[in-house]
C-alpha cells in the first residue's frame, strides 16, 4: 500500500515544544496547528516525534486545514504512525470545529433571499469531495419547514429526480422549495444539466402549485444563486 513517507527539511521545522504541558502552561492559543494535531495523535512513529509527524501532515496538506478537512480515514492511515484510530480523532476533531464555526452565527429560520438560504445549506455541502443534491422547505411566509437530502453522486455529478423532489414536498406540505448541490471542482459556473434541470422542477412547481424560490450552487468558497443571476 502507498505510504506518505517523505520528511520535511529540517528547516521547516519550529523548536519543538511538549505540546500538551505547553497547553497547560500558556494556553491554547499559543499551541501552533501541529502541535494541537500532535495533542491529538498522542505518538509519532519510530523515525519521529508526534509534533513532527503532525508538521508532515500538515506540510503535505499545503498547511491547509480546510484541505486537511476533506481527507478519508484510508488517506490519512497512509502515513507512517497514523493508524485508523489516530486518523479517527483527527477528523472528529476537524469536524466538530467546522461545526462550531457554523453555530456561532445564528441561522435564519425565514428566508430573505439567497443568502439567508445559503447560510442554513452550506453545512451540508461544503468539504465533499462528491457533489449532493438538497432541498429546502418552506412554508408560508418563506418559513424554512425542513431541508433533506436528495441524492448523491460521484464527483461530476449527482441525479436529482424530480418524481422524489416534488414527492418530498408534498408530504412536508410545502409551499415553495428551494433546490441547492455543490460542486466540489470549486467552480460556481452553472452546467446545462444545472440550467435544464432547474428550468423542468421550475414548470413542474408551476403546475403542483409549489415555487421553486431558486437554485443554489455551493462551493467551499461561496455560492451561485439563479434567482440572483436571473435564471429562473
Amino acid at each position: 500500500m502507498e505510504t506518505y513517507e517523505t520528511k520535511i527539511s529540517i528547516k521547516a521545522w519550529a523548536e519543538e515544544d511538549r505540546p500538551r504541558e505547553k497547553l497547560n502552561a500558556q494556553g491554547r492559543r499559543a499551541l501552533s496547528d501541529a502541535e494541537l494535531i500532535a495533542i491529538l495523535i498522542g505518538s509519532g512513529n519510530r523515525d519521529e516525534s508526534a509534533v513532527e509527524l503532525s508538521k508532515r501532515i500538515l506540510h503535505h496538506y499545503d498547511n491547509d486545514l480546510n484541505k486537511l478537512g476533506k481527507v478519508s480515514v484510508a488517506e490519512l492511515s497512509k502515513f507512517k504512525g497514523i493508524g485508523e484510530a489516530k486518523a479517527i480523532s483527527i477528523i472528529a476533531a476537524l469536524e466538530l470545529g467546522r461545526r462550531r464555526g457554523e453555530t456561532e452565527a445564528k441561522v435564519p429560520d425565514i428566508i430573505t433571499g439567497s443568502r439567508s438560504a445559503w447560510q442554513i445549506l452550506r453545512r451540508h455541502l461544503v468539504d465533499l469531495n462528491h457533489e449532493e443534491f438538497w432541498i429546502l422547505l418552506l412554508g408560508r411566509n418563506n418559513k424554512v419547514i425542513g431541508k433533506e437530502l436528495i441524492s448523491k453522486g460521484g464527483l461530476s455529478g449527482t441525479v436529482a429526480d424530480p418524481k422524489v423532489i416534488f414527492h418530498v414536498a408534498l408530504q412536508h406540505q410545502a409551499s415553495s422549495i428551494i433546490l441547492a448541490h455543490n460542486h466540489p471542482s470549486g467552480n460556481l459556473k452553472p452546467s446545462q444539466q444545472d440550467i435544464d434541470l432547474t428550468k423542468r422542477l421550475y414548470q413542474a412547481g408551476k403546475i403542483l402549485e409549489i415555487n421553486v424560490f431558486d437554485h443554489l450552487i455551493i462551493t467551499d468558497e461561496g455560492f451561485l444563486s439563479f434567482a440572483d443571476e436571473g435564471l429562473l
